[in-house]
Formats: structure tokens, C-alpha cells, sequence
């Protein structure tokens, strides 16, 4: 079983409703789907690749000082002395820093900046056609996803980036790459490694691989898609596993809403209809932060009593 394949491109030609129909199931039935054609140019995902694992290489020192390379061998230790030994279920073996228009950027290597802030901006309107193609598969007003997001028109929507790299582990009986969740936000658009393996999403009880393919765009819907399409687009358990050998590249960038965006069902014609509550998202942060790795129902729950 693999998540869909779906070809971009033929939007805008004769197979745009059948594309349309794939689309429509890869957020109806799986959460999740691959993005080939999608219109980021080959060249600059390439320079995408080679700026992360310049960045990733001036790093690794500093990851076999991290908390969770400390951990592990602190576990390790009491192994042998002790000749018990627990998981280290609330860490996650991954190298990670955050990209945002706000915050400081690597400078090193040299090239690292305006590649990622091309790409970003290359990703940023690929995500506002995938969003205008959710507002025409739940009939909605084109744009209503990014109006709502964005407050209509007031604020800012978020989108930040995430660059991660999963170096090899020694013990992958005892630790996690990450930890399983569902996405907080939007629409969420990952450039996986295309030789190194381990994402994987929950399907029907099930955990199925995420196939690298090079180049593809991977998308998933996150929490907000759920709560505004009611429930006919879903969060996705997934998770990445610890490997012993390659150094897993993932870079996740998320198109949220603004933290004073609010957030409701648009595909009701009753308010008594809804499934989820009305909030804003700001406040389902505050909760989201405290209880991301735990089951997402109480989540709702939560900010409904607010």
C-alpha cells in the first residue's frame, strides 16, 4: 500500500477532474500525497538539497552534544550496569532548526539564505494552489481557506520552515526519529529525502511508508483543514523511525493560520451541524504545545471550554 501519486501539472489541462477527484481522496482517505510536476523547478530543489546537508555537516559536532545523544548514552550506561533498560519514549533523535521571515538564518554555508528564501517563496504559492483546489473540492468561495487563515485580510497567515536531518542511531530498539502526532496547522509541504527512508503515516491501524520520490512534494492536512472542512478532511498519524545508516533530510513548511485567525466548520449549513468547536487558533496552541504527541480529540475538547 502507498500514499497517492498525483501529477500537478494536469490541472490545467484535459485531465484536470480526474486530478481534481485524486486530490479530493488524498485528503478525504489518506491525509497525506505526493505532489510530481508541481512547478518548483528541478534546478533549485537541487540547490535546496545541497545548502541543507552543507548546513547539516556544520552541525553534527554539536548534535553528538545534544540532549538526546546525551540521553542515549546515559541509557546505555545503565544498561551495562544495571541490565535494564526503558525506550526513551519522549525524545526524538533529529537535528532541527526553524525558518521564519522573522527569525535569524544560518548564514553558513554562504548560499543557504537566498536559496531558502526562494524556495520558500516557491513553496508559499504552491501551497496557496493546493488550498484553492481544497476551496473548489468542499465548495467553497475560491480563496476561503486563505481569507479565513489570514482573518480575512487582516493578519498575517504563518508559514514557517522547519529543516530537520535524522542522523544515524545506534540503538534504534530505544528511541524515535519522531514521535508519532498529527499537524497543528494548515497544509503542510515536505521535501523528504529521496534515498533514506522512514516517514510513515497510521492508515486503517496500519503504518505505511511514505515512498521517497525524488523531487515529489509530499502534502498533509493538519488539524485546521480538519476542524474547517468538519471532519471530511482528516489529521494524519504519522511518525519518522530512527535509522541506523543514511542521514535523513526532511524539510516541513507549514502554511497556518494567524494566531488570532478563527477557526470553524465551513462546510455546515447549521451551526448545530458542526462537529468541531469555534477558537482561535491561537489558543488551540496553547494547548496543542502541551499535548502534541497525545490523542488530538481532548485537544477540541479543550478549547471548546475556553
Amino acid at each position: 500500500m502507498a500514499i497517492p501519486v498525483i501529477d500537478f501539472s494536469k490541472l490545467d489541462g484535459k485531465e484536470r477532474a480526474q486530478t481534481m477527484a485524486q486530490i479530493a481522496n488524498g485528503c478525504e482517505e489518506w491525509g497525506f500525497f505526493q505532489l510530481v510536476n508541481h512547478g518548483i523547478p528541478v534546478e533549485l530543489l537541487e540547490r535546496v538539497k545541497k545548502v541543507s546537508s552543507e548546513c547539516y555537516k556544520l552541525r553534527e559536532e554539536g548534535f553528538k552534544k545534544s540532549s538526546p545523544v546525551q540521553l542515549l548514552n546515559k541509557l546505555e550506561d545503565q544498561e551495562v550496569e544495571e541490565g535494564a533498560i526503558k525506550r526513551l519514549d519522549d525524545v526524538d533523535w533529529e537535528d532541527v532548526f526553524f525558518l521564519q521571515d522573522q527569525n535569524e538564518w544560518p548564514s553558513n554555508p554562504p548560499e543557504f539564505k537566498e536559496t531558502m528564501k526562494e524556495y520558500r517563496r516557491e513553496l508559499k504559492k504552491l501551497a496557496e494552489k493546493v488550498m484553492e483546489v481544497m476551496d473548489e473540492n468542499l465548495s467553497l468561495e475560491k480563496g476561503y481557506i486563505k481569507s479565513l487563515f489570514s482573518g480575512n485580510g487582516v493578519h498575517e497567515p504563518f508559514f514557517g520552515t522547519k529543516v530537520s536531518h535524522y542522523p544515524p542511531c545506534p540503538r534504534l530498539d530505544l528511541v524515535n526519529g519522531l514521535r508519532a502526532h498529527t499537524d497543528a496547522g494548515g497544509v503542510i509541504l515536505l521535501f523528504q529525502d529521496d534515498q533514506v527512508g522512514g516517514l510513515q503515516i497510521l492508515k486503517d491501524g496500519e503504518w505505511i511508508d511514505v515512498q521517497p520520490i525524488a523531487n515529489a512534494i509530499v502534502i498533509n492536512t493538519g488539524d485546521q483543514i480538519e476542524v474547517l472542512s468538519n471532519g471530511r478532511y482528516k489529521s494524519v498519524w504519522h511518525r519518522v523511525l530512527a535509522t541506523s545508516n543514511g542521514n535523513r533530510r526532511s524539510i516541513a513548511s507549514f502554511y497556518n493560520p494567524s494566531l488570532k485567525a478563527s477557526i470553524a466548520p465551513a462546510a455546515t449549513k447549521e451551526e448545530a451541524d458542526a462537529l468541531y468547536p469555534k477558537f482561535v487558533f491561537g489558543d488551540y496552541m496553547d494547548v496543542y504545545v502541551k499535548q502534541k504527541f497525545l490523542p488530538k480529540e481532548p485537544r477540541f475538547e479543550a478549547v471548546a471550554a475556553m
